[in-house]
């Protein structure tokens, strides 16, 4: 019986990791996801499936330590009631629903092309969670704008998300390329996106703020708000320098661990409240990612995944066949390690091959939680704030149908 008929422990384990991420609740016991997923590695781990060493290789400490750093950042910017003040002085200009919407997602889409998808998510979490507390706006329909918006504006820039730069880091001027090909789909998928939610949520949504709680009586630590923004700034700094060096000729191959570590250094030197920053972090977001990592590593290692591709005789290189398999692993090896596995096969093929890899792995993350890791920290963040976002079943229902569109719109302009 091959591998194929009989899968290995690591995709039985993988199958009730859905499970658990579906349902999350046995009787009135409720599991978070970085439960489920540390349950799952250290089956893999006790069972021998994968080695402590292959373990620790597995952790991807550039990724572990830029979401340290940004968390940082992300928590001085919250705890220095900076963000709350500069939220209701927003809310002073746009009392309609209709801008609200607008304006989240055009900031949380372009910004995501600069920052990553994962920096929105941990810094527009805190501003939407603040909406809907002080005006009672319905929580669901703003975090899946927010979760669908970074997703897709990431995929119209190189260093939108992670595995965008691992496609960059094979192509000649990937800026330019992807500037041309992907930024005008992604404007039309951003205007679908807005008239969607608001078709699917126009009962929700078609409220009118009457009175909005906008007495300024907010004590802003002015030194904890000019650090966090100093930090801002200079994360902002490093990512415009290391574009403008690459588009020179002239890289400086800045990590983006080393980015988000040297944005956040002055909140880590000069802030009177650095370890309460450090405490208040989103530790059980890194907990996830650690144990994601070594999981997901003992998935690969069982070779089925890519036993099922070569019993299937499939084209692997075909336009098609990248946009289906890769919306298809993305949800269950996730999306940068199926990039990687995907990237050698394409060495001999176009650009745009590598764009529609980059389009597929990252549009997926709108069909199904596991897709994005941006889904799961405004999940997390929202969570350990004493709020539930949005579960499996409701993020599939609306994210299924809006891929499909996007998938369409970004295949018609790829083709």
């Amino acid at each position: 019986m091959s591998a194929v008929d009989h899968p290995p422990l690591p995709i039985i384990v993988l199958f009730f990791v859905f499970l658990g991420i579906s349902f999350r609740k046995i009787g009135s016991l409720h599991l978070p996801i970085w439960f489920i997923m540390t349950l799952a590695a250290l089956l893999v781990l006790i069972t021998g499936q994968i080695c402590l060493m292959q373990a620790i290789r597995a952790v991807n400490l550039d990724v572990i330590f830029y979401l340290l750093g940004v968390f940082i950042i992300g928590q001085a910017l919250e705890e220095s009631n900076y963000l709350e003040q500069k939220m209701l002085k927003l809310m002073q200009r746009f009392t309609n629903v209709k801008w609200i919407l607008a304006l989240l997602i055009v900031f949380s889409s372009f910004t995501s092309m600069l920052l990553m998808n994962d920096t929105i998510a941990i810094i527009a979490t805190p501003a939407i969670l603040l909406l809907h507390q002080r005006i009672k706006l319905p929580l669901i329909p703003l975090l899946l704008t927010l979760a669908f918006s970074i997703t897709i504006g990431s995929i119209a820039s190189p260093i939108g998300n992670p595995q965008n730069l691992l496609i960059a880091m094979e192509m000649t001027n990937p800026f330019m390329l992807f500037f041309q090909h992907l930024f005008i789909p992604t404007l039309i998928c951003l205007l679908i996106l807005y008239f969607y939610m608001w078709f699917c949520f126009r009962d929700m949504l078609n409220i009118e703020i009457r009175h909005v709680s906008l007495n300024m009586d907010i004590v802003v630590d002015r030194r904890l708000a000019f650090l966090a923004k100093l930090s801002l700034g200079i994360m902002l700094l490093l990512i415009l320098s290391e574009i403008t060096f690459s588009l020179s000729g002239h890289p400086i191959h800045l990590s983006f661990s080393m980015i988000a570590l040297l944005a956040a250094s002055p909140l880590i030197l000069f802030s009177r409240k650095r370890f309460s920053l450090m405490r208040k972090i989103d530790w059980h977001t890194i907990v996830f990612f650690i144990t994601l990592f070594v999981f997901m590593e003992a998935v690969w290692l069982s070779g089925y995944f890519q036993n099922v591709i070569q019993a299937s005789h499939l084209q692997i290189t075909a336009k098609s066949t990248i946009i289906w398999v890769s919306l298809l692993l993305s949800q269950l090896i996730s999306n940068v390690p199926l990039v990687a596995l995907y990237l050698p096969l394409l060495a001999k093929t176009s650009a745009q091959h590598y764009l529609l890899l980059a389009m597929a792995s990252t549009i997926a993350g709108n069909m199904l939680i596991l897709g994005a890791a941006s889904n799961i920290i405004i999940i997390q963040n929202t969570e350990k704030r004493g709020k539930h976002a949005f579960n499996f079943w409701q993020f599939m229902c609306f994210g299924i149908p809006l891929t499909v569109i996007n998938v369409i719109v970004y295949y018609l302009f790829l083709y």
